[in-house]
């Protein structure tokens, strides 16, 4: 197992081949040298956590359907 360090600017340029221009990781880590395994973890770090997004997400729907109810009640009263 290699202990091989990158420069930072080095891990960011590979992990920027792989998000913004598409490359896959194999073709990649080939080009550059560096382990697959390596590339993977690096664009793992990189990539934004996309839980708390998701979980916005999650509140406005449960908001939505929450007022579609009360309005739903609102109008079979009104009946």
């Amino acid at each position: 197992m290699s202990n091989q360090r990158y420069a930072p600017e080095f891990e960011d340029e590979a992990v920027y081949q792989v998000l913004e221009r598409g490359y896959p990781v194999a073709d990649v880590s080939e080009r550059l040298g560096v382990s697959a395994h390596s590339l993977h973890q690096w664009v793992k770090v990189a990539e934004p956590d996309k839980s708390d997004e998701l979980n916005a997400d999650l509140e406005e729907a449960e908001r939505k359907i929450l007022k579609l109810r009360a309005d739903l009640l609102r109008a079979e009263d009104g009946h």
